[in-house]
């Protein structure tokens, strides 16, 4: 594959919500895993922790609990419940109708620890941008292999409901939710002019 290619595969990545009821192959799921695995990370220290969902049982009772969160912070938010409950069913039915889901964690047990608050801060600022690259990977070699996928950050609101669920070391803190499986849409967007957003020196 040429740059060229390279880039055509970035720019017709998209974020697929709809899927064809049609299983993702054990192998495929582990070989995306291989590749997020190959980001770079912070000291190569490699925060990324990964759940991964193809049980419709398993991803039923995420979504479910998750939902329960969604709702009572919509509510409390000021929202009605009729428009709660609609913003709920849209997420559980995004999370149940892909034929696999993984969830994203960093965990900080390998990174530096210091004293300083702010250099910590810092620190976990580097987790959090590891685990970022790992997941842009994922999506990229999905694409190449002909998946959708979206990254949903709704784990961020909920991290306790997730590692409850998902029964996971006490160290994974949820980031994300990618929902993944053959496209059943078609998708297209694009992208604001660079010319406001990069100062060039040199």
């Amino acid at each position: 594959m040429d740059a060229a290619q390279v880039l055509s595969l970035i720019k017709g990545r998209r974020s697929i919500r709809r899927y064809a009821d049609r299983p993702v192959p054990a192998e495929v799921l582990w070989e995306l895993l291989e590749a997020a695995q190959w980001a770079p990370s912070a000291h190569n220290r490699q925060p990324w922790r990964f759940a991964v969902l193809a049980d419709a049982g398993r991803k039923r009772a995420l979504a479910t609990a998750m939902g329960e969160r969604f709702r009572a912070d919509l509510l409390a938010g000021g929202l009605s419940v009729e428009q709660a409950e609609q913003q709920v069913a849209r997420s559980v039915e995004r999370i149940t109708a892909a034929p696999a889901a993984i969830v994203v964690f960093l965990s900080m047990t390998d990174m530096d620890q210091y004293t300083d608050v702010s250099r910590q801060e810092l620190e976990r600022t580097m987790a959090v941008q590891s685990v970022a690259l790992a997941v842009q990977n994922l999506l990229l070699l999905a694409h190449a292999r002909g998946l959708g996928t979206c990254w949903m950050c709704a784990p961020l609101f909920c991290p306790d409901v997730v590692r409850d669920i998902l029964e996971v070391p006490g160290d994974w803190e949820a980031q994300a939710l990618v929902t993944l499986g053959y496209p059943a849409e078609t998708r297209t967007k694009s992208r604001e002019s660079l010319v406001d957003k990069v100062r060039w020196y040199g």
